[in-house]
């Protein structure tokens, strides 16, 4: 921790030159992720190929907006740490499911996310309540199984495809470049010193990025037709709907995305070493809903907080939210301007996927090193939170269609193995341990 008087890892501005390489950094980590979103729902509403760019441009614009927000902070908005806000994918069946109803369109996806946006910014200060409920044995769960599960996405992307059942998945190709981004990686790491070490991810991308470009295996199409610049102004699709039942949906989906939030807030907590009081939480949970609210109002949907980047602070182990701030500005200027938004699109996902294993497996070490904090020997039953919440959480993982039976509804719930450990993982401590002051509380005492 910072003495009194010193500027802090997590305050410290680093040279423009490395915030904009760094910053860049963390916008390619989490760029597949954002745009794949505006892509799906596009998709399954049949929009023409200019309506989906448009959507794919609000998003960055919108993405790059609230991390600015979440990473400077706006009066009581942002939790002011190393921080990327994405598109929630904890959204996209439900969004997906009114998409099909006929009852109900886009404009009534819009009217819903800015409903969702509101309630989630008035009972933000309600949620970090429940920081109490988070002690050591419980964070260490969550944030291991947030690393398990960014590890499937990771190993999907070093394959070529999101699926085993779309094409070109496994392609020995594919796998040869991930692994040689993965190998570049951990090269660079243990043979290179200073700036060029915290920048080891983007490296290895840039040489898979050349190999694939070098074999023909780069996709530039839909550049030359994208325009320079489109600027990005609210309710371009027309003025949104707001129909009760959506509304209450994407609510739920709400308390889904801040429960999730709540743990990736105090993973970033334990990489920088800053302690996550409730009034941070606070902050960072009602930037969650002002993020949807904007989301809502520039033709985009609900924002969270990206756990991919989680994992590039471990790797780098650069802690300045102002690099994070950067990669916001990146975002805004990649929605303002599409031909360069093509240009990060390009980058095929195995290329990606070398990097994405080592920063998701970052992840999971983090919980894992937390879980090894614990009492086990005094406290007994803490072995058995461990146990059976992550046990919950490797569910969707393992068993897709293991809640299949059960009312579609519930779907944002049980399909979310981090909300499925965070739920279970309390209700245990809870059981067990009961609801006095967080281990974790103490541990940073006793750390500062």
């Amino acid at each position: 921790m910072a003495e009194a008087g010193e500027i802090s890892e997590v305050d410290r501005v680093l040279p423009l030159s490395r915030l904009i390489i760094l910053g860049l950094q963390h916008v390619l980590v989490m760029y597949a992720g954002a745009v794949s979103v505006p892509l799906i729902l596009g998709g399954v509403l049949k929009l023409p190929k200019d309506q989906v760019a448009l959507l794919i441009s609000a998003d960055l614009f919108a993405c790059g907006l609230v991390t600015l927000i979440q990473t400077v902070g706006v009066w009581r908005f942002g939790i002011r740490l190393p921080v990327m806000m994405g598109v929630t994918f904890a959204a996209v069946g439900p969004m997906i499911a009114m998409a099909g109803n006929p009852d109900f369109g886009l404009l009534d996806i819009y009217g819903a996310v800015i409903g969702a946006g509101i309630f989630g910014t008035l009972v933000a200060p309600l949620v970090s309540r429940m920081l109490p409920l988070f002690p050591r044995v419980v964070t260490g769960s969550v944030i291991t199984i947030i690393g398990i599960t960014l590890m499937r996405v990771g190993i999907n992307w070093a394959a070529g495809a999101p699926a085993p059942t779309m094409p070109g998945y496994g392609d020995p190709f594919h796998l040869g470049v991930a692994l040689i981004v993965l190998l570049s990686i951990l090269a660079i790491v243990k043979y290179v010193k200073g700036f060029f070490a915290n920048i080891a991810v983007l490296l290895g991308i840039i040489i898979g990025f050349v190999i694939a470009l070098a074999a023909g295996d780069v996709n530039f199409s839909g550049m030359a037709n994208a325009h320079w610049l489109d600027l990005v102004y609210p309710f371009q699709f027309g003025m949104p709907k707001f129909s009760l039942i959506p509304i209450l949906t994407m609510c739920l989906v709400m308390v889904v995305v801040m429960i999730e939030s709540t743990g990736m807030f105090l993973a970033i907590g334990e990489l920088t070493g800053k302690t996550v009081s409730q009034e941070d939480l606070a902050r960072g949970l009602r930037t969650d809903g002002l993020g949807t609210l904007i989301g809502g109002i520039f033709n985009t949907f609900p924002y969270t907080s990206y756990s991919q980047n989680v994992g590039l602070i471990g790797v780098t182990n650069v802690r300045s939210r102002w690099v994070c701030a950067t990669g916001g500005i990146v975002l805004v200027l990649l929605g303002l301007f599409p031909k360069m938004a093509f240009l990060v699109a390009s980058i095929p996902q195995f290329v990606l996927g070398g990097a994405g294993i080592v920063m998701f497996g970052m992840v999971a070490a983090t919980g894992i090193r937390i879980l090894g904090e614990v009492d086990y020997q005094t406290q007994r039953a803490n072995a058995y939170i461990v146990a059976i919440s992550i046990g919950f959480g490797m569910i969707p993982l393992v068993a897709d269609k293991f809640f299949q039976a059960l009312p579609k509804g519930l779907s944002p719930l049980l399909q979310s193995g981090i909300l499925l450990t965070s739920i279970v993982a309390v209700l245990l401590n809870v059981y067990f341990n009961g609801t006095g002051a967080t281990e974790q509380a103490s541990h940073k005492a006793e750390a500062g």
